[in-house]
């Protein structure tokens, strides 16, 4: 268990994915915009502490932990070998800084890498078959524990410099003794965690932990006199920082170092090593792995001095101290803890999620619009190297559609046209709202003159005939009943636009609602050089609507339809097709008439507007059935295409929809 070691900080998190890019255990998922650590799966080796330009991850404090164990007086402190590194221009003065702050010794976890060599010697001596890892890193070993669990077993089973310092000063101090191990390594809190060495070590501090410890606690190690760390004390076991520093602590001879041992660091050959040897690809004898570019790179460091310049401040410290060490003295600790137990084991933890199959993996693409190879633009936004990691890593879950920046951008561009839409929907809804209130008041003033009008018009009519046989003056008195009719009706539908009525809901069927819309058109001779054809999956089409509102928005499309062919040459023909369209039903009326010119596709529902000549039109039509297609909280929308054709779509909610067979046919089977 990780015990949360390295979470995000939320409110700083940009979703950049650098830690996702950088983390070898796919152990982050970005959540609600957040890039979350999956405690689980994390390995603790800190390379998204050391990516994140946001300094969004944050790593467990165990500073209050040091500081009340320093107030037991009785708390040693080991220090790893790249303090040198991370104090660069004061190191010598570390040891009395620890000092001041309350510890009783000040020893280097150095001695730890000494105490262990002999092991590590047996190990690459020894006759197994199988390719031995060193377990020193933490990292590697939880990586191993966690991935490759058929390696566990290739772990060396010796504890780490830091567990085997703990232990001889557990038998060699006292018993009760607190150890702090201080360090430039994330992945050691862990380690002191495990349950197969834990109790050795008591609290886990980083470099960047420390110096906030020497702020807080008012300590300037400049200030301060220089001394030497406590005893036990190091000799080659300074050098375990640096690459294959674990080896130089031992007697291994040029000659199998060269033949049958293998030293690997960094994040990159980590990975590709330990897939090698669990495909069974490497025969070296031993692996010495480190996780970091040596230790001196660790997460934690602290320190703004290239990996160049923390090797060679880590070196002089070894050339500085390496000749002052008693050899004598130093043998004979290693002697006296030759009975100690520096062996240990490792379980499993296995993290691994099952690989998806191919078919998922192909249905993942297609959801973020990449349907070929050609599509897949390992553009490596996401995080992840290819188009296809990062569609199994959604299979695994973890990771989510929207981490694809290309596809974001796409669904973005769609987000803003239906945002456009529906503004120019609303701006259009609007208008007519305001046009409504207007033309229901108009209409009310001008229904009772012109009632009036008609009425003693037709009086006069009637008259004129019984005591003048004038046919002029009888035309003339025609002409003003046709035209007062024609205002009559003009009210009507101004009414029927400005009204807020209610829908009479009821249940149809919208299939043979639609065939007796079109039956008069068809028999209609004004119409007889027009084909009428359906598209429609027929009978049971049952929704629940005002069928009567509805009709009269069928008539009006129609209609306008056919008066857009009226006066074409070739091909004149109407087609309605009816279909499902998940929870609504789409019903298209598309016409071969002259279609929309697109300065004009603003206007279409515009009350008034029409492009028919004087005395054919209104322009009220399309106006009011926008208004009955909203109060059946459906949607009217038109393509069309200047010489060719316009088709107009409704899209109405369905209630129950019943399916049976699709058929072709003309008119002439109504």
């Amino acid at each position: 268990m990780n015990y949360a070691i390295v979470t995000t900080i939320t409110d700083r998190c940009k979703r950049c994915y650098s830690c996702i890019r950088e983390c070898p255990a796919a152990a982050i998922r970005v959540i609600d915009g957040q890039a979350k650590v999956i405690e689980e799966r994390c390995i603790v080796c800190g390379h998204c502490v050391k990516v994140c330009s946001q300094d969004a991850k944050q790593i467990l404090s165990e500073i209050d932990i040091a500081y009340d164990l320093i107030a037991g007086n009785n708390t040693i402190a080991i220090v790893a070998p790249s303090f040198a590194a991370s104090f660069p221009d004061n190191y010598r003065k570390i040891p009395s800084a620890l000092r001041k702050l309350g510890f009783t010794k000040v020893i280097e976890t150095a001695f730890g890498a000494d105490l262990i060599a002999n092991d590590y010697m047996d190990v690459i001596n020894s006759d197994s078959e199988k390719t031995v890892i060193s377990s020193a890193c933490p990292a590697v070993v939880s990586y191993i524990q966690k991935y490759f669990v058929k390696l566990v077993p290739y772990l060396a089973k010796v504890v780490s410099p830091m567990i085997a310092l703990g232990r001889y000063l557990k038998v060699t101090e006292d018993v009760n003794c607190k150890i702090v191990f201080i360090g430039p390594c994330i992945a050691k809190k862990h380690e002191a965690r495990d349950e197969d060495v834990a109790g050795v070590i008591d609290a886990v501090l980083t470099f960047s932990e420390l110096k906030e410890m020497f702020e807080y606690s008012r300590i300037n190690p400049d200030e301060l006199e220089e001394s030497e760390f406590d005893g036990p004390h190091a000799m080659m076991g300074k050098a375990y920082p640096l690459a294959g520093g674990l080896l130089k602590t031992t007697d291994v001879n040029d000659d199998i170092l060269e033949k049958d041992i293998i030293v690997v660091e960094g994040k990159k050959k980590v990975l590709e090593i330990i897939d090698e040897i669990a495909n069974n690809h490497i025969n070296a004898k031993f692996t010495d792995i480190l996780f970091c570019e040596g230790c001196i790179s660790g997460p934690a460091i602290d320190t703004e001095l290239n990996y160049y310049a923390r090797r060679e401040k880590v070196i002089n410290y070894i050339d500085e101290k390496i000749n002052n060490v008693d050899k004598h003295v130093w043998k004979s600790n290693l002697y006296n803890a030759r009975k100690l137990n520096l062996k240990r084991n490792f379980g499993l933890d296995n993290q691994r999620r099952p690989y998806p199959s191919e078919e998922k993996i192909k249905e993942i693409l297609a959801q973020t619009k990449k349907y070929s190879v050609k599509d897949e633009l390992n553009c490596g936004a996401c995080g992840y190297a290819t188009c296809r990691e990062y569609a199994v890593a959604i299979a695994k879950d973890l990771a989510e559609k929207e981490m694809c920046l290309p596809y974001l951008l796409d669904e973005l561009k769609t987000a803003y046209d239906n945002l456009s839409n529906t503004e120019e929907q609303l701006r259009v809804a609007e208008k007519l709202a305001s046009i409504g209130q207007l033309a229901a008041g108009v209409a009310h003033e001008i229904n009772n003159p012109l009632g009036a009008i008609l009425l003693y018009a037709s009086m006069l009519k009637r008259d004129l005939e019984k005591i003048y046989n004038n046919d002029q003056k009888a035309e003339d008195l025609e002409l003003i009943v046709e035209e007062a009719n024609r205002c009559k009706n003009i009210v009507a539908n101004l009414l029927n636009f400005a009204r807020q009525g209610k829908l009479n809901l009821k249940e149809f069927d919208l299939a043979e609602t639609l065939k007796e819309t079109l039956k008069p058109f068809a028999i209609n001779t004004a119409y007889r050089g027009i084909s009428f054809r359906y598209d429609i999956e027929e009978n049971h089409y049952s929704i629940t609507g005002d069928e009567d509102q509805l009709k009269q928005v069928f008539v009006n499309i129609i209609k306008n339809a056919c008066d857009a062919m009226s006066d074409i040459d070739g091909k004149r023909e109407l087609k309605i097709s009816l279909s499902l369209n998940g929870d609504n039903v789409k019903i298209e009326f598309s016409d071969t008439g002259n279609g929309i010119p697109k300065e004009n596709y603003g206007k279409i529902f515009i009350p008034f507007f029409t492009t028919k000549s004087m005395g054919k039109g209104t322009g009220l039509g399309l106006a009011i059935s926008y208004g009955i297609i909203k109060m059946h909280k459906g949607n009217i929308t038109f393509t069309s295409e200047t010489g060719k054709g316009t088709t107009f779509s409704v899209v109405l909610p369905k209630s129950q929809v019943h399916q049976i067979t699709k058929v072709s046919e003309g008119i002439e089977a109504l």
